[in-house]
């Protein structure tokens, strides 16, 4: 027997839609390329949005093509989110920070027919244009008087000019809801990226699930400011929860520094913001060196690479905000689990509380974490049994864009996606990253986590950014070593660096030795590249070999 309740499809256009009649004047407030600072509502948004696919519409495009985008966060890349998914095309998100190389590789990949971008990327565009052959119309995300007069792009149109003349009338359209809605590839270190391609349903069911309280708790009270941006995995998703609750969106475009993002975080009286280590790193210089205080920013959700405890502890200890410490990746759209204390944590002693806090959290409902071990079975959930973690769920990949699926069965023949992360998951569902697969460092037979060497690194007042290698040993078969970069202006020894470690964790997984370096090579997201540092230090020796 069936149930006899309405059946609607989970669509992206059901979430402007909702916005515009139930949140019409809530406001949406960029920081342009240009400079300058741009306001309008959900209700414009949507109305532009209708603009862009009817515009699409008259393009000939069809169900299913891909429509991508090379640009910062801002309103009009969020017009693109609504009018190509919700008209049944495929938005695809592309990092402008790849080389422009893997970014033509990235469009004829996925058969792009238009491409639309910040005028930032101009010269991008105007180096990779003539090797994209599939796509149809190149478009710049300005008004019609800041595009330059010869760009060498043939039919190059400035977005405005684009849907300017588009009717703002448009019913959107219904289908299945596993149709699929966007398009997001890895950044991966090794080989070309893949392709996670997103459906209605995965996003709707994520916006609805990160909305959660024990989740980013994203409500119509909130100022939303996404640091992280709309290129890599959707800003986490935040552009639909916004829309999904009605709360007020903060875009930063382009202007990432400190000084930039205070100043709109206050300006604006933004109350969560989300981001990732690397951003909020020199957000606290600033505020830290000028004696400055923020007045609404309550909390901020810090994901895309383990947040060093040290970070956690000045946000809460210094400035009030609590920090959401939080785990995912492009494959899982991209939230897995987030750090929230349950009611029985919130009578225990402060340290216990930081302890579970600077974890990656816990699963929600909607998506299922384990670890396995090199058989395959689950590993026991004690908080100290390392194993391969494991994640499936509504919005988990199934399968890569033109690819083959990586999914691995259980018992049961339920398929699992392996993250290639190593973890443990304590008795309360608490589940702590010790390394990447590829990353951890095993001396002796026993396992050293490289995480937990670079936060007690980072955790010392003279250093900026720690890195944790394993160098190879003819007698442990791998030692830790960690490269370190200064913070401006302060010293530190090697000795007294390596001196700070004892106590913390046991002397046998010490590192045998600091490397001052200039910089650790970052990835395209802001991730630390290991396998370029190793590059850099093929030649470095343990001492005394």
């Amino acid at each position: 027997m069936l149930g006899l309740m309405q059946s609607q499809p989970l669509l992206i256009s059901s979430l402007i839609q909702f916005a515009e009649r139930h949140h019409g004047d809530a406001e949406i407030v960029s920081r342009r390329v240009e400079g300058d600072i741009h306001r309008y509502t959900y209700r414009d948004q949507a109305r532009r949005a209708r603009q862009l696919a009817n515009t699409l519409d008259g393009m000939g495009l069809q169900t299913g093509d891909r429509v991508a985008s090379l640009a910062w966060n801002g309103y009009r890349h969020m017009e693109l989110y609504f009018g190509v998914s919700g008209s049944a095309r495929v938005m695809h998100t592309i990092n402008p920070r790849l080389h422009a190389d893997q970014i033509a590789w990235i469009v004829n990949d996925a058969e792009d027919q238009v491409l639309a971008f910040d005028m930032t990327f101009l010269g991008a565009i105007q180096s990779i244009h003539a090797k994209c052959p599939t796509v149809k119309q190149w478009v710049a995300l300005c008004d019609a008087d800041k595009l330059p007069a010869d760009t060498g792009i043939p039919g190059l149109i400035s977005y405005e000019e684009w849907i300017g003349a588009s009717n703002d009338q448009y019913v959107w359209p219904e289908f299945d809801e596993n149709t699929a809605s966007s398009l997001c590839y890895t950044s991966g270190t090794t080989g070309n990226p893949k392709g996670a391609l997103y459906s209605h349903r995965s996003t709707c069911l994520h916006a609805y699930a990160a909305a959660l309280p024990d989740v980013m708790g994203i409500s119509a009270r909130d100022a939303v400011l996404p640091v992280v941006p709309m290129f890599h995995v959707n800003a986490w998703g935040t552009p639909y929860i916004a829309a999904l609750t009605g709360a007020k969106v903060v875009f930063p475009g382009p202007a990432l520094d400190g000084k930039s993002v205070y100043e709109l975080i206050e300006s604006q009286g933004v109350t969560m913001a989300a981001g990732v280590p690397t951003v909020w790193q020199m957000l606290l210089a600033h505020v830290k060196s000028n004696q400055l205080q923020f007045s609404t920013l309550k909390r901020t959700v810090i994901g895309g690479s383990a947040c060093p405890p040290a970070m956690i502890d000045a946000f809460q200890d210094e400035f009030g905000v609590t920090v959401l410490h939080a785990w995912g990746m492009t494959e899982m759209s991209p939230l897995g689990s987030l750090s929230t204390l349950k009611n029985k944590h919130l009578q225990l002693p402060r340290e216990q509380q930081m302890h579970l806090l600077q974890k990656q959290g816990r699963a929600f409902c909607g998506v299922d974490l384990k670890i396995v071990g090199p058989d395959g079975k689950e590993l026991p959930w004690d908080g100290k049994t390392y194993g391969d973690l494991m994640a499936r769920g509504h919005w988990v990949l199934q399968s890569y864009f033109k690819g083959r699926s990586p999914l691995v069965e259980d018992e049961n023949g339920r398929g699992w996606f392996p993250t290639g992360d190593v973890a443990t998951i304590d008795p309360d569902g608490f589940m702590q990253i010790t390394d990447r697969t590829k990353d951890v460092i095993k001396s002796g037979g026993e396992w050293i986590s490289s995480i937990d060497i670079e936060n007690i690194a980072m955790a010392h007042p003279a250093v900026a950014m720690a890195a944790c290698i394993g160098m190879p040993h003819p007698k442990w078969d791998e030692r830790p070593i960690v490269a370190v970069t200064k913070k401006p202006g302060a010293e530190v020894t090697r000795e007294e660096l390596l001196a700070f470690y004892e106590g913390k964790i046991a002397k046998w997984q010490i590192p045998d030795d600091v490397v001052f370096v200039d910089a650790i090579p970052l990835g395209a997201t802001g991730k630390m590249l290991k396998t370029r540092l190793r590059e850099d230090l093929k030649d470095y020796k343990l001492p005394g070999l």
